[in-house]
């Protein structure tokens, strides 16, 4: 049954007595229709708030002009910089963004993109919440369907999809490299879950700066998983005093994690930076207003979405010779602060 608000154009056409192709043709600025007209017609549809079914729009034109985000955290400030930098870009040629968030759980991803292909979405954004072994199932799905599919900052091996990164070995390494220059020779690395390529590759960029400085450490008793959550980072440094474990450095794979090490240290009465130095990956805007304040790993999420967004028009206007695919590194910063300056 017809709900007493839902106007449609055989609405319209009764009104005016002109035919619902006419009324159609009008609403959607065809050409064959004549100025007076169309104005009459949409001026018309404005009076009885008529609202054009967008589904039926997209299945008829192939175009929604909606595109699907789907992140982990959207809490995170890191991730919802990502979203504005892709809004900024699409927003001003008439595209609306549908943001989904995962919680980190593959099944809640492969959900939400089914979810936005169902919708009808012209190309989705993801930050993957699936580790390298797990099914690509759904995201094949996507590019089987013909839509562009955009990798931000979590990325796995799809052929055919484009990304955009950071270059995370080689933020990693100047992290340790820099703890290391400031005299560090016992640095401690809380990890994150390395099934996700960002934490692999944040781990061998603080291993191969041990390496190449000459620096041997139990990567066993020195490498700790944290996961990005304050209260682990805690645990962690509570674990290290426990053991009676030496060390002068914590590298953090999250600010997150580097947050919670800063707040157990304090605790503990140990002097960031003399005793222990600190140095986080994500340069969330928190870590600025700690005393001292935190050294970090730039991500780039502004320019990360701006960058995104610009891949997806470019997908949608590439020619069949064209490559499909591309992928973006962009370079890591490292924003030296007073938690690790010990020289």
């Amino acid at each position: 049954m017809k709900s007493k608000n839902h106007i449609t154009i055989y609405d319209i056409s009764r009104k005016l007595k002109i035919s619902p192709s006419t009324v159609s043709r009008a609403l959607n600025n065809n050409p064959r229709v004549n100025a007076q007209t169309k104005k009459l017609i949409v001026e018309t549809a404005k009076q009885m708030n008529y609202k054009q079914n967008k589904l039926a729009l997209a299945l008829k034109s192939g175009h929604s002009m909606v595109v699907g985000v789907v992140v982990p955290f959207i809490d995170r400030s890191f991730f919802s910089t990502v979203i504005r930098g892709i809004e900024e870009e699409l927003k001003p040629l008439g595209y609306h963004v549908i943001i989904c968030q995962t919680g980190q759980d593959a099944s809640a991803e492969q959900e939400n993109i089914h979810a936005l292909l169902d919708a009808q979405v012209d190309g989705v954004f993801l930050s993957s919440s699936i580790g390298r072994e797990e099914s690509r199932a759904h995201l094949n799905h996507v590019l089987d369907q013909d839509k562009p599919l955009i990798f931000v900052d979590r990325c796995v091996e799809v052929t055919d999809a484009s990304a955009v990164v950071i270059d995370d070995f080689k933020g990693a390494y100047q992290a340790t490299s820099h703890l290391i220059d400031q005299g560090c020779r016992n640095i401690v690395h809380f990890a994150g879950d390395r099934k996700f390529d960002i934490y692999e590759n944040r781990f061998l960029g603080y291993k191969a700066a041990l390496k190449d400085h000459g620096i041997r450490v139990d990567l066993k008793r020195y490498v700790i998983h944290t996961d990005s959550v304050i209260e682990n980072g805690r645990k962690a440094i509570a674990r290290l005093l426990r053991d009676g474990t030496v060390f002068d450095a914590v590298f953090s794979a999250s600010d997150f994690a580097a947050i919670g090490a800063y707040l157990e240290l304090e605790e503990q009465g140990i002097v960031i930076p003399d005793q222990v130095a600190l140095v986080g990956f994500g340069n969330e805007p928190f870590i600025k207003y700690t005393r001292p304040s935190i050294s970090s790993v730039d991500q780039s999420p502004l320019e990360m979405g701006h960058r995104a967004a610009q891949l997806f028009l470019h997908r949608i206007k590439q020619k069949d010779d064209e490559p499909v695919s591309q992928h973006i590194v962009l370079p890591a910063v490292l924003h030296i602060r007073n938690s690790s300056m010990k020289h």
